[in-house]
């Protein structure tokens, strides 16, 4: 990743409180082949990241046709799982997007944007929602409405 992305990354991330902390894992892409469509690479990934989610988390899906929440309406998400002792891994795909098994496992599909993100720069976004979420709960001064 750009340095610029794992600066902001590093800057939400230390932000949070210790008891939401956030864990990021990076999974190596799949090679996708010249003059094919992406599927196979797409596939691989998906078992990657299914091997790579820890045991009891719930997979929450970015892609751009999910739910367009708002930053409280993440915010009570955030709480809800909390409530029930649910840890959400927030999965984000690579350059040909997530395998349809990926999706199929999620929990939720959420959209950061009706716009295509690139993969980094989601990554810096979710992030920070994250943060500003924690802060709605916390009560922090930090989201205005």
């Amino acid at each position: 990743m750009p340095g610029w992305i794992n600066a902001g990354y590093d800057d939400y991330a230390r932000r949070m409180t210790s008891d939401l902390p956030l864990l990021l894992t990076e999974i190596k892409p799949g090679h996708r082949v010249a003059g094919e469509d992406g599927a196979r690479a797409r596939q691989l990934e998906a078992e990657r990241i299914l091997a790579a989610i820890p045991a009891g988390c719930v997979p929450v899906v970015l892609d751009e046709r999910g739910a367009q929440v708002t930053t409280r309406e993440l915010a009570t998400w955030m709480q809800d799982w909390m409530a029930e002792g649910i840890s959400p891994a927030f999965i984000i795909g690579g350059a040909d997007g997530l395998d349809d098994s990926i999706k199929a496992r999620a929990s939720k599909l959420m959209g950061l944007s009706k716009l295509t993100l690139p993969h980094a720069l989601a990554r810096v976004m979710l992030t920070e929602q994250l943060y500003r979420a924690v802060c709605i709960i916390k009560g922090h001064p930090y989201h205005r409405d």
